[in-house]
Parts: structure tokens; sequence; C-alpha cells
């Protein structure tokens, strides 16, 4: 299958309007609503006013009728401007995806024009604190209650993302039948206010809007149609999610990694320490020509993966999205690292805004999956090497 390297028409006029948008709120926006605890709203209402939210979900239901190679793009455009959306990788990209593709008539009706207009937000929750990488150690377990049809979930999630301002989780659990070492994932819709349903913020040293959370679900029941999909179909719709997270994770990295390199290369042009702007040595122009050519082959990946996956190759898009959001956190890191030591001593104060940046590109390369387990999948899957576990 042929892979465009050349974005269209349509691509590069929604990048130039999406970094417009990014340009009048940026990283001080970004900043101020950090210190003072809130929530990027401002940006999220404008954001969805000018379609930009719901551009992957179907037009039917008031999306943008594109996939995720256009959300990607808003992502990382808003990135680049300092300004980036976490909960665009978790509600549109991966809830909004796995409900169009294999919700009931009902569910995306209820869901998705929400979803697109920005109105409502869905966290989703697949990891669990002894599960870690590994989503077949899942033990949240769904049982049917044979009297009444309904749904009974009990279990643990943790680093989870923006439960406080979603309106419901999609949370990923297995069928009690299900216990014998293979995962038999089941979706399910859990509204916030369901009885059971418990969550608590957990302290992170990383600044950022959207908070992090332990779930606890203790007898939560849930209507017979809280299901997503096929109780059978298993990693197929699971998978679904999460090409898409994977995918969107390397375009918050690519974004991460590009504001930093315009920082970095501003101040190199005009920071004059003996007779020329440092920039024009070549210990200062090599490295960060280094890192924008690694962050410009990830996002060729990342292309990749969206066209694949928008394609409906599951598979194809599976390896590819996996690479992409390996080659984006390593490229982002560097990029940042390598930021920061351009500015020497101002790369860490609060008037260029980088240091911060240390912490925050490590997360594309801990979530949603560790890099040694996509090597594990890489080597696995693509190189067919015999597994360690």
């Amino acid at each position: 299958m042929s892979t465009p390297v050349i974005e269209t028409e349509e691509h590069r006029a929604l990048r130039a309007s999406v970094a417009a948008l990014g340009k009048r709120y940026g990283r001080e926006y970004f900043a101020r609503v950090v210190a003072e605890g809130k929530h990027t709203d401002e940006l999220w209402a404008e954001a969805a006013k000018l379609g930009y939210l719901g551009v992957n979900l179907p037009e039917e239901y008031g999306g943008g009728g594109g996939g995720i190679a256009e959300l990607s793009i808003v992502l990382e455009e808003l990135g680049a401007a300092g300004c980036p959306l976490l909960m665009l990788v978790v509600s549109p990209a991966i809830c909004g995806t796995v409900i169009a593709r294999f919700g009931t008539e009902e569910q995306k009706r209820a869901w998705l024009p929400g979803l697109a207009d920005g109105s409502r937000k869905m966290a989703f929750g697949i990891t669990e604190p002894d599960a870690g990488s590994n989503s077949h150690r899942i033990t949240t377990t769904a049982r049917r209650d044979a009297a009444t049809g309904e749904w009974v979930l009990n279990g643990r999630k943790v680093f989870i993302s923006g439960v406080d301002i979603a309106d419901a989780t999609l949370i990923v659990g297995r069928t009690e039948d299900a216990r014998t070492g293979k995962l038999k994932a089941c979706l399910f819709i859990v509204p916030r206010d369901a009885p059971g349903f418990g969550r608590s913020r957990i302290s992170m040293e990383l600044g950022a809007p959207e908070k992090q959370f332990e779930l606890t679900l203790d007898d939560v029941r849930l209507p017979a149609d809280a299901l997503v999909g096929e109780e059978d179909a298993g990693l197929l719709q699971l998978f679904a999610g999460l090409n898409p997270e994977r995918i969107m994770t390397a375009a918050f990295a690519l974004g991460m990694g590009r504001y930093a390199v315009e920082r970095a290369v501003d101040y190199a042009r005009t920071r004059q320490v003996w007779k020329a702007p440092i920039g024009a040595h070549q210990a200062i122009a090599h490295p960060l020509a280094q890192v924008h050519i690694e962050l410009e082959l990830a996002r060729l990946m990342m292309q990749k993966a969206a066209h694949l996956y928008d394609a409906g190759d599951d598979t194809g898009a599976g390896e590819a999205a996996n690479m992409a959001k390996y080659a984006a956190a390593e490229a982002a890191v560097r990029a940042v690292d390598q930021a920061v030591h351009t500015l020497g001593g101002n790369g860490l104060t609060h008037e260029y805004g980088l240091a911060s940046l240390i912490t925050a590109a490590r997360v594309a390369r801990i979530a949603p999956v560790s890099r040694e387990m996509i090597l594990n999948y890489v080597s696995h899957q693509s190189l067919g090497l015999p597994k360690s576990y």
C-alpha cells in the first residue's frame, strides 16, 4: 500500500489554521493555566468551535469526516505552539474512534456529537497497578447479573488522565470466564457518577493541566448497553483505540520537540558571546540540525501510521504506530535536551520555559506503553524473534 509522504493541500491548510490558533494562546497561556491549577477550557472551547476537536469523527454525528491523520495534525501544531491538549489523545482519538467503529447506533448518537463539539469528554481506563504495560494481566473483571442483565465491574486503574473533567470513562475489563491467561478485552462506558466508581488524584511532579487519577470500581453496576461492541471481539476493539493512542502520542511528542527546537534556534541566532552569534558555531548548529532531522523522520513514520490506520489496515497500522511513538518520543527527548543545553543556564529559567519540558518529554517514552515494550513488539512481530516472556 502506497503511503503519501507529502501532505495534501487540505492538510497544509489545516496545519496553518491550527498553528494560528496555537499562536494566539501559546506557552504563556499554558504555563498560567498550570500554575493556577486550572484547565485549558478557553483553548478547548475555541478549538471545538473551529471544528478541530472532532475532525476525525464521522460527519453524520457532527464530526469533520477525517481521520487520525487530521487529528494528529491538530495536536502536533498546538504542541508546536507550546499549548498541547492531552485530552485530544483520549477523548476523540481513543474513545471517539472506538465508539464510531464499534458502538451501537444509540451509543454513537449519545456520545459522538458531544465529543465532536467539545461539550462532552471521555477518559480512557486501561492501566492497572500490577499490570503496567502488560495489558494481558488486566484484572478488572466484568460479569453479567443473570437476574437483571446488568454488568458488574470490579477492579482498579491507575494513571488515568482527565477523569475529573470527563463525563464518563471508557474502562477496559475482561469477562470473568476469560481468566485463562488470554485477554478477552471488553470495553464499558462508565459514567462519572456511577455508584461504586471512585477516584483519587495522584500527586505528580509533572506540570500539566490534565490531572492523573487512580480509579476503583467496587461492584459498579452498568446497564447491558454500557458494553461497547461485541463481548467476544477481544483485541480488535481494544487496538482500535490503542493504535490511535500511539499515533497521537507521537504527535504530542513531535509538537513538544518542535517547540523546544524553535526556542533554541531563536536563541542561537541572537545570543552572542564572542564575535558571532552562537548559532554560527558548529558545536551549537550541528546538534540542533540533527534533532530537527530526527523529528522530521519521526513525523514521516507518524504519517505512515495514520495513513494505514485511516485506510483500515489495522495490522500495518499496529507496527507503524508503535514505531512512530518510539521514534517521536526519542526525538523529542533529545530535542528538549539539546534546546536546554543550547541556552545554558537560561534553559533552566522560568523566563524561557524549557526546563519543564525535560520532565514532560519523558512522558512520551513511558506512556501509554514503554519504549521497552515497543522494542519487544518490534522484535517479536516485525523480526520474528522468540519471546523472552
